[in-house]
């Protein structure tokens, strides 16, 4: 009995190794798993959900875990998930932090995802890309886009005898002509510019002599002639009678209260995506155009600003992945579809020109002044510095003692550049 077990037991141990030689052999998976987070809010967050839902029906192997957050508690969890080393793959970032995330070497450079075509930027005009490039490396995209704008009444210019202009070519000459014209012909009025943040009107202006409002210390300029211009222009229009009186202007109020709704202005300053708001207080058909150029300019006062950024963390587990995903939320037409623009008018070429036919008419203005603006605009300022919120305040606070006439042209002008080297400083 006991050889007969021993005898089975050695014909076992010489048919184990042909049963393991014989089983198939296991392909290595495939399969990735990527964290995807952003802000949100219910809109957003329900658009971006089923766009993650396409995309894994698309891409089976990837499977994409989700975090949203209120904006306000996002960069507390993204800061503690730093300090972690737990950061997400995929994260929405913005163009205020974006310096800071690369001075601490936590974001990556997407440049080598763009030359393996992982990510496809052909059709993107490099306009929209310069607010994620910090020395000439590429760290975040921009998910949408948005830009300052002149909205005008058409209306007015017609019953004043008056063509509409040329957006990408008139002047400030130009336009005070115009502005003086539609007064002695309609009594329409022209508001002072960008009553709620002066500095947006003129960082237009002081662009196109190829400076910027901020330097690396102080401001970014020495030369008075741009500024005095810009409030030059307003006093003429003044003394003329035909700008919106200060202390009317300068009142905070709705846009159905401002006005521009009322009839009382042909014109107002906005940004674009605030042209929605403008038309529907208006309750008529308003046009946008790009603001006009100074004489004899050197660069592009318009500049395209960046909703929002996607941004590949440096310490991701699965970059490839998150830049695949970035990939199809940007060029992907079905998955723009369900976006619908939410972050913002979207940057590629033929991604815009095929959402301009699906959004209504008045969207369909801001698409195809984007298409405009970013044809004539220049690289982006860098992120405002430390003081930039005392300084907007004494700006517009200037702006007012002139307007009012409280203090002179010189006194004022005076006193911004002396006042703002001083809290730039």
């Amino acid at each position: 009995m006991k050889r007969n077990l021993l005898i089975i037991a050695l014909v076992c141990m010489l048919l184990v190794p042909s049963f393991i030689f014989a089983q198939p052999a296991v392909e290595e998976s495939t399969s990735s798993t990527m964290r995807l987070a952003w802000w949100g809010n219910p809109t957003r967050d329900e658009r971006t959900l089923k766009a993650v839902d396409l995309f894994m029906a698309k891409y089976p192997e990837i499977t994409i875990e989700t975090e949203t957050t209120g904006w306000g508690g996002y960069w507390d969890k993204m800061n503690t998930q730093a300090a972690a080393g737990s950061l997400p793959d995929l994260m929405q970032h913005d163009y205020a932090y974006m310096l800071q995330w690369v001075s601490r070497n936590q974001l990556a450079d997407l440049t080598p995802y763009v030359q393996k075509g992982i990510i496809n930027l052909s059709k993107v005009n490099e306009s929209f890309l310069s607010g994620g490039r910090v020395n000439g490396k590429l760290y975040g995209i921009s998910l949408g886009t948005n830009a300052v704008c002149l909205a005008y009444d058409p209306a007015v210019l017609a019953k004043a005898g008056i063509a509409e202009p040329d957006s990408a070519t008139w002047t400030w000459e130009d336009f005070e002509r115009i502005a003086l014209e539609i007064y002695r012909k309609t009594g329409v009025k022209t508001l002072p510019f960008f009553t709620t943040d002066p500095k947006v009107g003129f960082d237009n202006m002081i662009r196109q002599t190829g400076a910027s409002t901020y330097g690396k210390t102080g401001l970014g300029f020495t030369d008075t002639t741009v500024l005095r211009e810009f409030y030059a222009i307003q006093l003429r229009l003044l003394e003329a009678g035909a700008l919106v009186a200060p202390e009317v202007a300068f009142v905070s109020v709705t846009p159905e209260e401002g006005e521009f709704a009322k009839g009382r202005s042909w014109v107002e300053y906005i940004w674009s995506n605030q042209f929605v708001s403008q038309q529907a207080a208006a309750k008529r058909p308003l046009k946008l155009a790009l603001l006009p150029n100074i004489k004899n300019a050197k660069a592009k006062g318009t500049f395209l600003k960046p909703s929002m950024f996607f941004s590949i963390p440096a310490s991701a587990e699965n970059p490839e992945a998150a830049a695949k995903f970035l990939n199809y939320f940007l060029n992907d037409t079905s998955v723009n579809d369900v976006l619908m623009g939410e972050r913002g008018v979207p940057i590629p070429d033929d991604v815009r020109e095929h959402m301009s036919t699906k959004v209504d008419a008045i969207n369909k203005q801001i698409f195809d002044y984007i298409s405009l603006a970013s044809k004539n605009a220049g690289p982006i300022d860098p992120p405002d510095p430390a003081g930039s919120g005392e300084f907007l305040k004494m700006v517009r606070d200037v702006t007012q003692e002139i307007l009012y006439k409280r203090v002179s042209l010189d006194a004022g002008v005076s006193k911004i550049m002396t006042q703002g080297n001083q809290i730039l400083k």
